[in-house]
């Protein structure tokens, strides 16, 4: 069995096996919810004694921000690198699974791509211990929370909305898988100028793919060539990455790239929705230097 090939065992296991109510969805630990079809708490007890590497490639952002598409380039560069294929003999959303991955992540060769959906606060001590260098993406909210909005709903077997004003109440609230987005991004917005820590803009890299993938390589110390950032880019653009989705990660894979688009939020966002998420951005991240990196006004406004 490929190591790939697990991953996607792993995610057709989770979506088959715990078919489950929108109501039973989640579980909280520490007063963040998360989907009971991807994590337990056992899970995040044995997280706390994760032995972190100082060359592990951490990849930090809310759901639905890029990780999978950052979890790509990253692999494309290690093997322009090093000519040999990232393996992921397990799911690689650090906080998913069950309380014994992090034993088995022991024997995994270095350097190891840790994703996660994690607050800052929330992450195991010994990354910061032991100064693994971490990427946290962010995505302009309105996107997201659409982009977050299909992906349960058109995924078969994750459980609906009944409605877009339904998950958009939720979302708000912070009530849905990973808890708050805002919350998310207040914890960061604290760190995002630490040492070891680099920040990465989704709409950025929609821009100019090229011009990412070389910050990107520069941060983890990879040194590809003028022709290998061309071909990576090349095989990362979003439709690239679709066409190839249903290998890569299985039959939820035209789900996790659906349409990539920058201002989709325009279809479904009311005016008193808007208003609303204007509001509280401003209240949560205006003035910050988050809120500034985020170009809330050049992606947000209508």
């Amino acid at each position: 069995m490929t190591a790939n090939s697990k991953c996607i065992d792993y995610i057709d296991e989770a979506l088959e096996s715990k078919k489950t109510v929108l109501s039973q969805l989640f579980f909280t630990y520490q007063g963040i919810p998360y989907p009971v079809t991807m994590c337990t708490s056992e899970t995040f007890k044995a997280l706390d004694a994760f032995e972190a590497r100082s060359d592990d490639i951490v990849l930090a952002s809310y759901p639905k921000c890029g990780s999978n598409w950052i979890l790509h380039i990253i692999s494309e560069l290690m093997f322009a690198d090093s000519k040999q294929k990232y393996e992921y003999p397990e799911f690689p959303v650090l906080e998913c699974g069950d309380p014994e991955k992090y034993q088995r992540m022991k024997q995994f060769p270095s350097p190891r791509i840790l994703t996660t959906h994690l607050h800052y606060d929330k992450l195991p001590g010994s990354i910061f211990k032991n100064k693994a260098k971490i990427l946290v993406i962010f995505r302009n909210p309105k996107d997201t929370a659409v982009s977050f909005f299909h992906f349960h709903n058109d995924v078969p077997d994750i459980p609906s909305y009944g409605s877009w004003d339904d998950f958009f109440r939720q979302f708000m609230k912070g009530q849905v898988s990973w808890g708050s987005y805002f919350d998310f991004a207040i914890n960061w917005n604290k760190h995002l100028d630490d040492e070891n820590v680099m920040f990465i803009l989704y709409e950025d890299l929609r821009e100019n793919l090229a011009t990412g993938i070389k910050r990107i390589a520069e941060f983890f110390g990879f040194s590809p060539s003028g022709e290998q950032v061309q071909t990576i880019s090349a095989q990362s653009t979003f439709h690239a990455m679709r066409a190839k989705s249903q290998e890569t990660h299985g039959a939820v894979g035209p789900f996790l790239f659906r349409k990539g688009e920058v201002g989709d939020w325009k279809n479904l966002f009311s005016e008193t929705q808007n208003q609303e998420m204007d509001e509280k951005f401003k209240e949560c991240l205006a003035g910050t230097a988050l809120g500034t990196k985020l170009k809330y006004n050049s992606y947000c406004q209508p």
